[in-house]
């Protein structure tokens, strides 16, 4: 594997609060007997915290509040290897994930994004070598002049589903959704390179909707899903921009993402990237 690209990442920062119970509620039900869980989280965040860790060098463009969270959020960020010099503190409060997982690890999530609504661009300069990774947990515009103000590498985790600008679906390097984001976005038919993983059916690539690659899932005992699509998000850029094969490149993300699934934090520590590719090679 070639070296590892810097990554700048445009996205939102969270607390995660999270209720484990033994299942998740329907409508209108109540479930009681669940644990709480306060933790580090926000796409974005995890994003910039899993490419560090990896062995990236990462840049994170976000936003908090003037807030006990915001700060807990830096010294996250800080922990991890982030560069956090980007981060505005803003009036409204650090942003909030409302989060119930099952004992499946599955999850339901309710986003109260606060202070991401406020992420700017302004001062901010990318050079054409570094790889950009961003989500839609900020404000889709924002996301748009991201993409017209750099000729890096863009990857766009396309999550929460909405309706993308076709400026955008043309202009972003790889797109990376889940299966239920792909079956909402069917103007990702037309992006250059799309990313999607099918949980315990592995993940597969896409190149203006036509299928290149698929690969199965890496074996895992989950106990939480909830950073596991943003750990395989940051392999997945990090891989690929170190001109590792599409296959590999989706097998290692998929690696990575099966670590996260059986950590309980939304920000797991991981090795470095090279020992999930020299895993699969064995």
């Amino acid at each position: 594997m070639h070296d590892l690209r810097d990554v700048v990442v445009v996205g939102s920062i969270n607390v995660d609060l999270t209720a484990i119970a033994d299942r998740l509620p329907t409508a209108g039900e109540t479930i009681g007997n669940a644990a709480l869980h306060r933790d580090a989280g926000g796409k974005g965040a995890n994003q910039a915290a899993a490419a560090s860790r990896l062995g990236a060098r990462v840049r994170m463009v976000g936003a908090i509040g003037d807030d006990a969270d915001g700060r807990w959020m830096l010294d996250e960020l800080r922990s991890a290897g982030v560069d956090v010099s980007a981060v505005r503190i803003v009036d409204e409060p650090t942003g909030t994930a409302l989060i119930a997982v099952d004992r499946h690890g599955e999850n339901q999530i309710v986003v109260c994004p606060g202070a991401n609504s406020e992420v700017s661009l302004n001062g901010l300069h990318i050079a054409d070598d570094e790889v950009v990774l961003t989500q839609l947990e900020v404000d889709t515009g924002l996301v748009c002049e991201l993409a017209g103000s750099t000729a890096a590498f863009l990857v766009v985790n396309a999550a929460p589903a909405q309706a993308l600008p076709a400026e955008l679906v043309r202009r972003a390097d790889l797109f990376i959704v889940n299966e239920s984001e792909f079956a909402l976005m069917p103007e990702l038919a037309d992006a250059q390179r799309v990313a999607v993983t099918y949980g315990g059916d592995g993940a597969a690539l896409y190149e203006k909707g036509s299928l290149v690659v698929r690969v199965p899932a890496v074996r895992a005992e989950p106990v939480n899903t909830v950073g596991a699509g943003d750990a395989f998000c940051a392999a997945l850029a990090l891989s690929l921009t170190a001109g590792v094969d599409p296959e590999h490149a989706l097998g290692i993300a998929c690696a990575v993402g099966a670590a996260a699934v059986e950590d309980e934090r939304s920000q797991p520590a991981f090795a470095n990237l090279a020992d999930y590719a020299g895993d699969l090679a064995r």
